[in-house]
């Protein structure tokens, strides 16, 4: 007998619009795979990598068709999961009825400490089975970008790392480089 509830991407949702997780029964979930994962507290060196990343992201894609989104969720229908990366660049859309899918995402970045095995295999699968062409881990613990490209099921083909001055370039934007020193300094 399984202990774990499966849940619809849409079961999920409602959930979420009802309040379940809101008020005096405030929890920080996301939904992989159907399972409603509660989410690890945002220490302070995350929080400080992920105020930089959004300062960087939103230098970079000034003037560009597309958004910077932070810790808000994304819409994977394929795989019934609706996980909240800590930053997102999607299509310049009006995004007030449905989150972004798959298609509008351009680059997903997750900042990862405690969460590191997590997000370097369930999440990783969840987005390359998405097709989400740009997957970055920002590895807290070795000070350094884990860069994932080219899904091919559930994995990327193409994995590379870069630390201090090797600079990572998004796919959408490969003119604009970050280095990984500005993260750690």
């Amino acid at each position: 007998m399984s202990t774990i509830a499966h849940f619809s991407l849409e079961h999920y949702e409602h959930m979420v619009d009802v309040g379940s997780f809101a008020g005096e029964f405030r929890k920080r979930v996301e939904l992989i795979r159907g399972e409603i994962i509660e989410m690890s507290p945002i220490g302070t060196e995350h929080a400080e990598v992920v105020n930089r990343l959004t300062e960087w992201s939103f230098e970079v894609t000034q003037g560009r068709s597309m958004r910077v989104r932070v810790q808000d969720p994304i819409r994977i229908p394929k795989n019934d999961s609706e996980p909240e990366p800590d930053v997102v660049w999607v299509a310049d859309r009006n995004y007030a009825r449905v989150h972004p899918g798959p298609s509008d995402v351009a680059l997903v970045i997750e900042v990862s400490d405690s969460t590191l095995g997590f997000d370097r295999s369930k999440k990783l699968s969840v987005y390359a089975e998405a097709g989400i062409a740009d997957y970055w881990i920002v590895n807290l613990l070795d000070q350094q970008i884990e860069v994932y490209r080219a899904p091919a099921g559930l994995d990327f083909d193409n994995k590379s790392i870069h630390r201090a001055s090797d600079a990572v370039h998004p796919l959408a934007l490969p003119q604009a480089a970050l280095q990984p020193s500005r993260l750690f300094e």
